[in-house]
């Protein structure tokens, strides 16, 4: 068989199709050991910190790129295998009715698909996108006592900052105001530039003057309760994005029932000897994970004081 039309044939679809349905089934298991810190008390320092490895280690951002490549290939792989499908169903039937051996997931997997897929899309414009591009996203900071009896915050420096602490006047950015005063008060000998909107760098000498990070853990709890002003965040709101994460993951474990056990079927492994505890897994993995992704929103929204 020639090359294109290996690629372009059905079966070689459903092996691109088992074979990124079961990358992606990997990166939710690394995602929700990720997110699952959310649920420890008083975490949110190494949140952050976890926040930071993951934007910023070269390793894991080449497989964030193979993720993101997964999920469109996942997805226009479905959708085309799915208008091949019923293109070629005979037409004509006065009544369809479903098999006995087919599952509502099996009947409805685009279906469900195209909502994970609206979800992932939305998902990301909510944190991912806020994390990499928003000059508004917050940096993690202490509040603290100046002595005279006021509180002060402090955004605080990363391990590998010069500075463990940088005073900003009250706010969580640091913003062109408080560059602007820091180059009047040292006279010029600190002219500083913001890099990535975490890093201030000394233009006079290249010297990096402060490394802080972003605060993801403050975004995320703000997005779910609706308590952060900052980000435009409406009363209740909180509660309805709730809801919808909840259905969302509910969508994936219906997605996952049907789509674990067919990748392994797809690829051909398929023996009596281990098809019940491939099943078996599949069922396991289609309803743990997603009930313990749907767990941090309630958890945050319900009981995180």
């Amino acid at each position: 068989m020639a090359k294109s039309a290996l690629l372009k044939s059905s079966l070689a679809k459903k092996y691109w199709m088992a074979l990124t349905g079961l990358f992606l089934c990997l990166f939710l298991t690394g995602h929700l050991a990720g997110n699952l810190q959310l649920l420890v008390p008083n975490n949110a320092l190494n949140f952050n910190k976890y926040a930071l490895f993951m934007t910023t280690n070269p390793a894991v951002k080449l497989l964030s790129y193979l993720t993101y490549i997964s999920i469109l290939f996942h997805a226009i792989d479905g959708f085309i295998l799915t208008y091949q499908n019923v293109k070629a169903r005979p037409i004509g039937y006065a009544k369809n009715t479903p098999s006995k051996n087919s599952s509502f997931s099996s009947r409805n997997m685009a279906v469900l698909g195209t909502i994970i897929l609206v979800f992932i899309i939305t998902h990301m414009v909510n944190f991912w996108a806020k994390m990499h591009f928003d000059r508004n996203m917050p940096l993690v900071a202490k509040t603290t006592d100046n002595g005279m009896g006021q509180k002060q915050i402090q955004l605080v420096g990363t391990k590998d900052s010069p500075i463990p602490f940088l005073n900003t006047n009250g706010e969580y950015v640091i913003s062109e105001n408080f560059i602007k005063t820091v180059k009047e008060q040292t006279q010029g000998k600190y002219d500083l530039q913001l890099v990535n909107n975490t890093t201030l760098v000394n233009k006079v000498d290249g010297e990096i003057v402060f490394e802080g990070y972003k605060d993801l853990y403050k975004i995320t709890i703000a997005f779910f309760k609706s308590e952060a002003k900052f980000m435009g965040v409406i009363p209740k709101e909180g509660l309805v994005f709730t809801i919808l994460y909840v259905l969302a993951m509910a969508t994936l474990a219906f997605h996952l029932l049907h789509g674990f056990k067919s990748a392994f079927q797809s690829l051909g492994i398929n023996n009596p000897k281990y098809n019940s505890a491939i099943k078996g897994f599949g069922t396991f993995f289609a309803i743990v994970v997603p009930v313990l992704f749907a767990v941090i929103p309630v958890y945050i929204h319900f009981f995180l004081k």
